[in-house]
This record gives structure tokens, C-alpha cells and sequence, in this order.
């Protein structure tokens, strides 16, 4: 039997890291649900989940999860992590800027019956935003006259 943790943690490592998108089909239910303050909809089943992972694994290819903390409760996984790529694609619009960048963010996981079935995330969203040059640093808004 997989404990929560053990299959939560398939997420980031084998599906983000290693790119091996199949392992959606063996970990998330198909009535997953995630919720994503920075998605304009949220993908409400796996093949959803599998398009919205493809589209930042295309604009950040080399992408590699650190997962720093996981703590479970119950029926509920948390973890935080660090995620580190190079933006060669599109992302959000943008086109590809070359730029290396890391984003810390923590995600909520709830299991059921061995499948995760709903996740929360949120992730440094300004912070990518301003190591992709799209907005200015704080530095910059405290040198400006």
C-alpha cells in the first residue's frame, strides 16, 4: 500500500522533473480538481491537469522540483518546494526570454483511495515575473526618482 506522501510526491519528481506525464493516468483521479490562483481556469479532470503540466513544462523544459517539506495530516499532503528551469518557450504570452529562473511555492495535496484527487497551489508568481523582466524588481522601484 503507498502512503499518501509516497504518492504525492510522484508529482513534482517523476511528472515535473522527469517529465513522464503517463504517471498522471497512475496518481491523479480522474475527477481531479486544481486549484490555481494564477490559471484563468482551473483544470477539473486528469487530462486537463496533463495539458496544464505540459504547457509549463514546454515553456520551461529543464524544469527540476526541490522538495524541501512535506508534512501530512490525514487525507492531506503539503508540500513546499523550489522550482528552478530556463523559459525557451512561451509562457503566459511571454515569449521565450533565455532567463533562468527559480519559484518557490507550497502545493496541498487531498487523497482519496490511493488518488490524489483535488490540490491547491500557489506559487511566487511576482517573483517569476520579475526574474522574467516582465516587472520591475523592488530594488528598481526603490532606486526610481
Amino acid at each position: 500500500m503507498t502512503t499518501p506522501t509516497e504518492l504525492v510526491r510522484r508529482d513534482p519528481e517523476e511528472i515535473w522533473t522527469d517529465g513522464s506525464l503517463e504517471v498522471i493516468d497512475d496518481i491523479f483521479a480522474d475527477s481531479f480538481v486544481l486549484h490555481d490562483p494564477a490559471a484563468p481556469d482551473d483544470p477539473r479532470d486528469r487530462d486537463a491537469y496533463r495539458s496544464y503540466v505540459e504547457s509549463y513544462r514546454e515553456a520551461f523544459p529543464d524544469v527540476e522540483y526541490e522538495v524541501e517539506d512535506v508534512i501530512a495530516d490525514d487525507d492531506r499532503v503539503a508540500l513546499r518546494y523550489t522550482a528552478r528551469g530556463t523559459h525557451e518557450g512561451s509562457f503566459m504570452g511571454l515569449e521565450p526570454t533565455g532567463d533562468h529562473v527559480e519559484v518557490s511555492g507550497v502545493e496541498i495535496y487531498r487523497v482519496e483511495d490511493e488518488e490524489i484527487v483535488e490540490m491547491w497551489t500557489n506559487y511566487d508568481a511576482l517573483g517569476l515575473f520579475q526574474e522574467l523582466g516582465v516587472v520591475p524588481s523592488l530594488e528598481e522601484f526603490a532606486t526610481e526618482d
